[in-house]
């Protein structure tokens, strides 16, 4: 599925207070990465594989990220696109380690 089409089919299912909408989806996409992260930590403690629930999780973090780049005004692929535009940019000149923002 193609990014936008996928950022489309999320507002057929938001349902969240207008007045509180930024908020509420940050707060959701902290909850939801949370949750993953608990996964995780459980498999490092129980020795265990991860299971399909990581990836009904990830897709919740997906839901949460989408809504909210959109409800910003920004394109889900656009962000991807940027996203991997600057990643790519950093290994080509050896910053891909470090920190900060702009390396």
């Amino acid at each position: 599925m193609e990014f936008d089409k996928y950022q489309e089919g999320t507002g057929k299912t938001a349902v969240y207070p207008e007045d509180q909408k930024i908020s509420y989806l940050a707060l959701g996409l902290n909850g939801e990465a949370g949750e993953v992260a608990e996964k995780v930590k459980k498999s490092i403690r129980d020795d265990k594989e991860l299971g399909e629930e990581t990836r009904d999780e990830l897709g919740d973090v997906l839901w949460y990220l989408t809504r909210l780049a959109d409800e910003l005004g920004y394109d889900l692929s656009d962000i991807a696109n940027r996203n991997l535009d600057k990643l790519l940019d950093r290994k080509e000149r050896d910053k891909i380690h470090g920190s900060g923002d702009n390396r």
